[in-house]
């Protein structure tokens, strides 16, 4: 770069961030409430400052400034001056650093100290005192990039949602063990697109890989402080920066060529994103980019005392999706993600947040009609996690459209009916129809509903048949985190056992947990691991397990026990795929098909009788019979039956009316077994589950 000069040109208040343009760099940051806002630019260590700017302009609440002849590679943050008066929501201290909100690149790591608070910490006056130390040595560094990419060549997947199967990981655990990635590249970015990777995927009939946070993320003093690591991430430093220990060099090009290669695969990349808060955590947090910036735009603070940040995360604080320049920060953040990484979805974290006014939850708030209306967000998958902590923090199935809804009442409905609990026909039944009770209004369809029986969030699949406790004793908390109603059984031992009979059941109620997720309506999830039996040891809040806890454990998937599980997965995805029904894009009633005794969706008891009021509410009713029908393209009814038995004894089920031969496509109590037909009985064993299908094409030939 050629020598500094002594002040910034005017430049543009749009695009916000650090911009190259081939002649220099232009700098935009938003802050309504800020005196004057520096530029400061470092050496590339980051350790040394070599020039502070005051940016010239301000226009529309924007601050900016043109550096000429910078190039991509220079390190930068920005110092705010304006009034520090907590009690008013303000917060400036221009002694703070602060990191670029729209930074697409970091430089260093966070050095936990007492100077990143814009107060002194330990003044008696809490968060009231001011707090005249540097943070900058304690503080990363924007970089400013040139993310040219050449994606002309990629073809997005485009998989339509009923057709969709979801596989959460992490982008560290999925990989760091696997023997055949070279070990600088394992939990990396690079790793992703390793063969191997894509070979598993595509076997299991994966279509799209939901990443857990990729974010560039903090790691929190108070679990440094007690050896442990932030291993899930959702505490986001940067919402346009990847991760940096997630990259095996210093190349952001390595996640998108991972994501052209899975498109390639058919496979497409869904990001689990945090904009419901930020690493700035309550008011005693540090000040690190946007309680510097602009406390009281970009944060909800409670209106009678501005001083507080409002909690609707526990997290300490809630970003304000009520304004218009953070709802843009998140829609740039994410458009930014689509465009420059190929992205194809989103997943956002406790999404109710996003949703919230003055007022509590709106489904019409803006940020949500800012996303349906985007030319590119519009087009991409978008999943909520329908719930937070705040007021009214529970509204499943009231997203509007365009949004699919991690399903919990799913989940539990599931779990519970496998362990044994009684009453739950009706709920069950429910859930397995894609919970239309939720979902079917304003044209939403099936694929609204995630359904999942496990999720990072909890219990892995194997640790739900052998743990009824929660040990999360390594996490230092005292056992006292994580979910306390977890809804599982250990079948007779608490833990590993080598007992043949407890291990028989568990494998079995494994296996008709899973058939029963993939023959129900609604967009089915696997979490990593769930396909070969991994365990956390009954750790049911490992979000701070950087280790074998987390990781996967490639060596048990080549085990003959994880292949099993690995092949009668696969099994129920090939099922899944090749029979539309179950997939079915449309809520089913009951309705004739048209055939005569043949509706879209029938429910029976053991004895192939329809369900009387009574019968649903049996609270000792084990058994449940789901039959749905089609007509086909050529004119044919085809039927499929799913039997469920969760009793502790064998149940032989008379088939429904027709009478015909049913051929049986899987059996969880017998994985191995290939397809056969049956007549119009068939024993399930307890804790079993089968999945038959009929067609009246024999009958009429």
């Amino acid at each position: 770069m050629s020598p500094l000069p002594d002040r910034l040109e005017t430049g543009s208040p749009r695009p916000l961030g650090a911009t190259f343009d081939g002649l220099g760099v232009n700098f935009a940051v938003f802050s309504a409430h800020a005196e004057k806002i520096e530029l400061c630019l470092f050496e590339p260590t980051g350790k040394r400052e070599i020039a502070c700017y005051e940016l010239p302009e301000w226009t529309d609440e924007v601050w900016h400034g043109y550096l000429p002849d910078a190039r991509p590679g220079l390190l930068y943050g920005y110092r705010a001056h304006g009034r520090y008066a907590p009690e008013e929501g303000h917060r400036f201290n221009p002694n703070k650093l602060l990191l670029d909100p729209y930074a697409r690149k970091l430089a260093g790591d966070v050095r936990w100290t007492d100077a990143l608070h814009g107060y002194r910490v330990r003044s008696h006056r809490a968060d009231l005192s001011f707090d005249r130390r540097d943070s900058a040595a304690a503080m990363p560094k924007g970089v400013v990039t040139n993310s040219a990419f050449d994606w002309s060549r990629d073809v997005r997947p485009n998989t339509p949602w009923s057709e969709t199967i979801i596989y959460e990981a992490h982008i560290k655990g999925l990989t760091k063990l696997l023997e055949e990635v070279p070990p600088p590249e394992r939990g990396t970015f690079a790793a992703l697109a390793h063969p191997r990777v894509i070979e598993h995927l595509k076997r299991l009939g994966i279509t799209a890989l939901e990443l857990m946070p990729i974010h560039a993320f903090v790691q929190d003093r108070f679990l440094q402080e007690k050896g442990l690591r932030n291993y899930w991430g959702y505490n986001t430093l940067g919402f346009f920066a990847p991760e940096q220990t997630y990259l095996a060099s210093d190349d952001q090009d390595e996640l998108r060529i991972a994501v052209r290669r899975l498109h390639a695969a058919g496979i497409e990349v869904i990001l689990d994103v945090v904009y419901n808060h930020t690493c700035e955590g309550s008011e005693r947090g540090p000040t690190m980019s946007w309680r510097g910036l602009d406390n009281a735009t970009y944060y909800r603070l409670i209106h009678d005392d501005p001083r507080y940040c409002i909690n609707d995360t526990g997290t300490g604080n809630t970003l304000n999706l009520s304004n218009a320049r953070v709802i843009q920060m998140v829609a740039d953040s994410l458009r930014y993600w689509a465009t420059s990484f190929g992205i194809d979805g989103f997943r956002f974290d406790l999404g109710l947040t996003l949703g919230r006014t003055d007022h509590g939850f709106d489904p019409g708030a803006g940020f949500f009609d800012v996303l349906r209306q985007d030319p590119v967000l519009g087009g991409l998958k978008l999943i909520t996690e329908p719930w937070d902590i705040g007021p009214g923090g529970y509204q499943l199935g009231n997203f509007p459209p365009g949004f699919a809804e991690w399903n919990d009442k799913y989940r539990d409905s599931v779990r519970k009916y496998w362990r044994g609990d009684s009453a739950l026909r009706g709920e069950l039944a429910a859930r397995l129809s894609g919970s239309g009770d939720l979902f079917d209004r304003r044209a939403r369809r099936p694929w609204a509903s995630v359904n999942y029986l496990a999720s990072h969030d909890g219990y892995t699949l194997a640790d739900l048949v052998a743990y009824e406790h929660r040990h999360n004793e390594i996490n230092g908390e005292e056992n006292r985190d994580g979910h306390l109603h977890n809804y599982s059984r250990n079948w007779g031992v608490e833990g590993p056992t080598d007992n043949p009979a407890i291990l028989d059941v568990r494998n079995r109620v494994r296996r008709s947990m899973l058939l029963t997720l993939f023959a129900s309506l609604g967009t089915p999830m696997l979490l990593a691991g769930d396909e070969f039996g991994r365990s956390q040891g009954g750790n049911n809040n490992a979000y701070c397990q950087d280790n074998e806890i987390s990781w996967l454990n490639w060596a048990e998937m080549d085990s003959l026990q994880g292949n099993e599980l690995i092949d009668f997965v696969v099994r129920l995805t090939g099922l899944r795929k090749r029979y539309p029904m179950l997939r079915a894009p449309n809520f089913l009633y009951g309705e004739d098909v048209p055939a005569e005794g043949v509706n879209d969706i029938e429910w029976f008891d053991e004895r192939g009788q329809e369900l009387s009021a009574d019968d649903w509410n049996n609270p000792d009713g084990r058994a449940l019979v789901m039959r749905r029908a089609r007509r086909r393209e050529d004119g044919h009814i085809e039927a499929l039956t799913l039997l469920l038995n969760a009793s502790s004894h064998t149940i032989d089920f008379r088939m429904p009316p027709p009478e015909s031969k049913r051929t049986v496509l899987a059996d969880s109590a017998h994985p191995d077994r290939g397809e056969f037909e049956i007549e119009n009985h068939y024993a399930v064993a307890p804790h079993g589950a089968a999945l038959l299908c009929w067609t009246n094409e024999s009958d009429k030939s």
